[in-house]
């Protein structure tokens, strides 16, 4: 028998060589952090190498698409692989948790696997809205455009934009990348598509077009796509969860509350998908009763096309959804008559995938809503299969006719409540100053709770707060350390009066300028407080020197705002005609100021619109000394218009009639 023969020297080096070759190898096919890729993207495009900008970009948004598919991938695998053990035997619990340690190190060498550490993939939340509201692709369009790679610039600059449809300046850019470049009008591709989505959408033209084959295969493909889409909704639940309710470095909780606590939090957001999968990118509301649709139209579609099995499998299937629509049950009862005698009605029965959805969901409800009780949490069950007002009699069959029908509408719109101002409005009191001039009212500015005053400063007070201005401010202050938090054809500087004081107290810029600030900032409050004849105390709620500066050579052919259209206090939704009155919106702020320190630049012109985010009810120049206040609701949604050149300077306000909500800051400083 031979002995093994030990390996030399030089092959040992050589073995190892390959192997750290092999590893370092496999380190480099891993994904890169998005976060920094992004942020390396980012910089690349306030260097002006936008070459640099496309390779980080699309390199971040890769790794973003690929962080999403390994997280479902790893999730979906190892629910398989290790199952929750059925049946009542007295060793269920530790068949339990064994299978519950199992599935979990399974997932996690699975991502490590594939990701690396999975520590290195931790994101922000800010990054994590950024890829939400798909502002790398706005990054993207400028740069390929930098380039002349007008059709890569008009399909990001689509992309970006079906997820921002206020956004009407890059909707013109869009066109403008058409008439340049060879891409077909109405074939522009949405990277980020969402295939149920769009198949329904295509399934209503259809519908509307009286093509009911078209229309039938088009929500059928939709109904698979969305319950796949609701797979993995689920599984991207199952990530790391936290009670923002919480302190928890003094959290104390037995085995079962802590499992209760993480559980519950995971299930409210998989019951929550439903209105996730409803809603378009962009939207803050869903499209009502969407998935029932799916089944409202497919049973008068199939009716059409004479398949009346289908039909009442389809109008069963709504009807668990809506038990009691009686344009429905009317629509099944004569399904029925219309069946040949070989089949019996009872043998038609919902779609099984139907009847376990809304089971699940159901009983989803029934845990949260008894889990909520028990552990002391609340919790408000949404309607997620509400429509407004009666239903629409369009997919009703009339008794005993084969009439045509009235045309759908299409998307059902989302929910209809009119923002209103829960308190008494006057307007007119006394501007308290001498040399405070009245400009216009609400009427003259054509809505509700507006005024425009001048002379609030003198030009030497414009010009002495301007000048403390290259001291005091610091890039992103107030922005979360972003230096273009709505433009990346902007920067933004800012400081706060507390942090002015310091500075003046530290002999680091003039105590009188500093002081300065803060007194017009009291100023501005008075006449606020005054002017709307308030008969409670106005309080500060936010107070913060902004100046926005137009970068060099990213101007031309700019069609975006300094700042969205927006509402101060609320979450503005332009298609459903809406603000709504959530997180993470400011919902204690009542009233908004705006204190020009200058009008010496190009655009920069504030705007009020309607709920629409379009259509402009009133334009205000800014100057030195130039005040707009107005209510901080959905009632006056306004934002501003690009700073095409220098600079633009204001003290931003923002106050509260509640003095929980009082800015302790100001009153430090």
């Amino acid at each position: 028998m031979a002995l093994p023969v030990e390996p030399s020297p030089c092959c040992r080096v050589v073995c190892t060589l390959l192997l750290l070759l092999l590893a370092q190898t496999l380190r480099s096919e891993l994904p890169q952090p998005y976060d920094l890729l992004y942020e390396q993207g980012v910089d690349a495009f306030y260097r002006g190498d936008y070459h640099q900008v496309v390779h980080y970009m699309e390199g971040a948004l890769n790794s973003h698409a690929q962080l999403r598919e390994t997280r479902l991938r790893c999730r979906r695998g190892c629910r398989q692989e290790h199952p929750l053990p059925s049946g009542h035997t007295q060793l269920w619990e530790l068949a339990f948790f064994r299978s519950v340690l199992a599935r979990a190190a399974c997932v996690r060498y699975c991502q490590e696997d594939r990701l690396g550490s999975v520590s290195l993939h931790h994101v922000s939340d800010d990054v994590k809205h950024e890829f939400y509201r798909r502002i790398p692709y706005n990054y993207l369009q400028r740069a390929y455009y930098k380039l002349n790679q007008l059709d890569k610039a008009a399909e990001a600059a689509h992309t970006f934009f079906m997820a921002n449809p206020e956004h009407r300046e890059m909707e013109q850019s869009i066109a403008d990348y058409k008439t340049m470049s060879t891409a077909e009008a109405g074939r522009l591709i949405d990277r980020e598509r969402r295939p149920h989505m769009e198949d329904y959408r295509a399934g209503v033209r259809y519908y509307d077009a009286e093509q009911y084959e078209q229309a039938i295969e088009f929500f059928e493909e939709a109904l698979g796509g969305y319950y796949q889409a609701d797979e993995e909704c689920r599984l991207l639940c199952e990530g790391p969860q936290r009670f923002e309710e919480y302190d928890y470095v003094g959290y104390s909780a037995n085995l079962y509350e802590a499992i209760s606590d993480h559980y519950i939090q995971t299930l409210v957001c998989e019951h929550e998908c439903v209105r996730e999968l409803a809603t378009r990118p962009g939207r803050l509301s869903p499209v009502e009763n969407f998935l029932p649709l799916h089944y409202d139209f497919l049973q008068f579609a199939y009716y059409r096309v004479g398949d009346h099995v289908k039909a009442l499998e389809c109008a069963r299937s709504y009807l668990l959804f809506h038990i009691d629509d009686k344009d429905v049950s009317e629509n099944v009862a004569y399904y029925e008559s219309l069946l040949p005698e070989s089949i019996a009605p009872e043998d038609v029965q919902p779609r099984e995938e139907a009847v376990e959805f809304v089971r699940r969901h159901r009983l989803e409800s029934e845990i949260i809503q008894m889990a909520a009780a028990g552990l002391g949490f609340e919790y408000a069950e949404p309607e997620f299969w509400i429509s407004s007002g009666p239903r629409q009699d369009e997919n009703r069959v009339p008794t005993g006719a084969h009439s045509e029908q009235a045309d759908i509408q299409g998307l059902t719109p989302g929910r209809r409540i009119t923002q209103k101002i829960d308190r008494e409005l006057k307007e007119g009191g006394p501007l308290l100053y001498d040399e405070v001039t009245f400009v216009h009212n609400s009427e003259q500015l054509n809505g509700t709770q507006r005024v425009q005053l001048d002379n609030v400063l003198t030009v030497d007070e414009c010009r002495e707060i301007q000048q403390i201005t290259h001291a005091i401010m610091q890039a992103g202050d107030g922005y979360r350390g972003k230096t273009s938090p709505h433009t990346p054809n902007e920067k933004f500087e800012g400081a706060t009066v507390l942090k002015a004081l310091k500075y003046g107290s530290e002999g680091r810029v003039p105590l009188r300028s500093a002081r300065l600030f803060y007194d017009v900032s009291e100023k501005a409050r008075r006449i606020i407080e005054s002017y709307f004849m308030l008969n409670s105390t106005l309080y500060f709620s936010y107070t913060h020197l902004v100046c926005r500066t137009a970068l060099h050579g990213q101007q031309d052919k700019r069609n975006d705002l300094s700042h969205p259209i927006h509402a101060d206090n609320c979450l503005l939704d332009p298609e459903a005609n809406e603000c709504w009155k959530e997180a993470p919106a400011y919902t204690y702020r009542d009233y908004s100021a705006l204190l020009y320190l200058n009008g010496d630049f190009d655009g920069g012109e504030f705007v009020f619109t309607e709920m629409d985010a379009k259509t402009v009810t009133a334009s205000i120049k800014p100057r030195c000394g130039r005040l707009v206040g107005f209510s901080s609701g959905g009632e006056n949604p306004h934002g501003v218009k690009a700073v095409t050149r220098g600079q633009r300077c204001a003290v931003a306000l923002w106050f509260t009639l509640d003095p929980l909500y009082r800015e302790l800051h100001l009153e430090h400083a």
